[in-house]
């Protein structure tokens, strides 16, 4: 039987859901079965073998409904396999550099800690500015972030390969 894994995120304009959709994508290639929702939307992590959760980042924070569902539920993912993702860095380079030391909100720190995720991945994020408001034009000309899309499509899909093989039970080789 499949393993199941719910991959809930949170978004605003959409980039970080595609992440998680892609991110789903992988893990179906790979023969699991996967429920991909928004946070606000997602049910009991209960009745799944591996959880991800990712998030868009702005000003420095989590998506409300993503930061909520992980504190929300911590009991019941206790124990389970936990992956992280954050998306929101746009710019040419690693994006965790382009973070600039960016850590996960004060109320986000202690129940992570405790969940003790196997990664925590920060994906470049992607910025069009048909999709922004004028208050987010503004804090991104403020802080002279490109817009863009800088997501690579390529390291989402090697890091969900690489829960996918940690997922995926383990085949026992027969040696004569």
């Amino acid at each position: 039987m499949a393993k199941k894994v719910l991959v809930a995120y949170g978004s605003r304009y959409g980039g970080t859901r595609e992440i998680a959709e892609k991110i789903g994508d992988v893990l179906k290639q790979e023969n699991l079965e996967v429920d991909v929702l928004s946070a606000d939307r997602a049910g009991d992590p209960a009745q799944y073998d591996g959880v991800i959760i990712g998030s868009a980042v702005y000003i420095g924070q989590w998506r409300k409904e993503a930061a909520n569902y992980l504190i929300k539920n911590e009991a019941r993912i206790t124990g389970k396999p936990l992956w992280l993702f954050s998306s929101g860095p746009t710019g040419e380079g690693d994006p965790v550099e382009l973070m600039k030391g960016w850590r996960y909100p004060k109320k986000l720190e202690p129940v992570i800690n405790r969940l003790k995720p196997r990664d925590n991945a920060i994906f470049g994020g992607v910025a069009k500015e048909s999709d922004l408001n004028f208050l987010f034009r503004f804090m991104l000309s403020r802080v002279k972030a490109p817009l863009g899309d800088f997501r690579n499509w390529d390291i989402i899909t090697d890091w969900a390969k690489k829960i996918a093989g940690e997922l995926k039970p383990k085949v026992k080789s027969k040696r004569k």
